[in-house]
């Protein structure tokens, strides 16, 4: 009888809290991938787990510092042990050179499933020494298409999965609401993105400004729900923020949250997901901060960005244009004004995800790709 193949996916530190997309993703996937043994590289043990996922605690810090990427050579001991290695990070030259040299090994398939291509960093003929595995999986057609043209013909593009159990619609909690400072009659928006990156933060902020009189007569609250984790630029900026909406007298309009361990739980008690970024620099092709949230069928108002327009469509969202805040408040206030339309929205959101990103039918790919490797 045949052993189960041993798949070791090269990720960041897989712990909790479940808040960071590419962790996210790995967990889910070892969760729901049958007929192999999946490896995951944590910080200690990660309960809840299936027998038949293996955990590897390499890490000792949940942050992705350079001890320890460094910790990483550890796989030079065990390499051999696997059938099929699946890198699941982002790829540059520095970890490209790293895996190729110390990790990878002649026994065993290779996987780099790659979420950007980070087209702001490299150019074209950088990805001929970044790119080595068997297989090249991408997370849009926009990235499979490129590398395609650029003469990778080993390409796949499989869509990240999420839970849709998990994600899904519940009733807002009023508890956590109260506890926040939200009143249960309040229409809540919320901005799942982060304070540095992007370009989308000053925009919201000049649009809360802006529009000061007009959010606190329509009784909305805007949720910043940007991670700091230990960055000390996002918490320059947050402080930043904080000061620019004190100065104007808008600092009861926003609620900042840096750490929410149930994101299902807060996409739930907003009303509407605003994601208005300029670019997607460091960022999932498809950002799952605006998939999450149509899946629990809510509204999602996102920019005009190309790469965006894969997974939100006139049906699904409503676009508009990088950085006009104008625009941005309109589209909140016809929400606001229209809840037949927030729910149609919504359904049509939560719709487009199941087809797309139910993490069981992504999985079910990665099983089939894992067996014919």
């Amino acid at each position: 009888m045949s052993h189960p193949k041993k798949i070791l996916l090269v990720t960041r530190p897989i712990a909790p809290p479940w808040d960071e997309a590419s962790k996210n993703f790995a967990y889910y996937l070892a969760r729901n991938v049958s007929g192999v043994e999946i490896n995951l590289l944590t910080n200690g043990l990660v309960p809840d787990l299936p027998s038949d996922v293996r955990q590897r605690p390499i890490y000792t810090s949940n942050h992705l510092s350079w001890l320890q990427r460094a910790r990483l050579l550890k796989l030079m001991r065990i390499r051999k042990d696997f059938d099929i290695m699946h890198f699941m990070l982002t790829p540059n030259k520095l970890n490209a050179f790293g895996f190729k040299t110390f990790v990878k090994n002649k026994r065993s398939r290779t996987i780099q499933t790659i979420a950007t291509l980070r087209e702001d960093l490299f150019q074209d003929k950088d990805y001929a020494g970044m790119l080595f595995a068997d297989l090249i999986i991408t997370y849009s057609d926009y990235a499979k298409n490129k590398l395609n043209n650029l003469g990778f013909h080993n390409v796949k593009r499989v869509y990240p999965g999420i839970d849709l159990a998990y994600y899904s619609p519940r009733l807002k909690d009023k508890a956590m609401l109260e506890k926040i400072g939200i009143a249960e009659q309040d229409f809540v928006v919320t901005y799942p993105g982060e304070y540095v990156r992007l370009g989308a933060t000053d925009d919201i902020v000049d649009m809360i400004i802006g529009n000061v009189e007009a959010l606190r007569e329509r009784k909305i609250k805007v949720i910043l729900a940007c991670r700091l984790k230990n960055d000390p630029e996002a918490i320059r900026k947050k402080a930043e923020v904080a000061e620019r909406l004190q100065k104007h007298s808008a600092q009861d309009l926003v609620i900042f949250i840096d750490i929410f361990p149930d994101m299902a739980a807060l996409y739930n008690l907003s009303d509407v997901i605003i994601f208005p970024v300029r670019n997607m620099r460091g960022k999932f092709d498809v950002p799952l901060a605006a998939v999450e949230p149509m899946a629990c069928e809510k509204p999602v108002i996102v920019s005009d960005l190309p790469i965006l327009k894969e997974f939100a469509n006139e049906k699904n969202s409503l676009t508009v244009h990088a950085g006009n805040i104008r625009e941005l408040a309109g589209a909140i206030f016809d929400l606001q004004d229209h809840p037949e339309k927030r729910k149609t929205l919504g359904k049509e959101g939560r719709k487009f995800c199941e087809e797309n990103f139910d993490i069981r039918k992504v999985a079910a790919i990665y099983e089939k790709i894992y067996e014919k490797l």
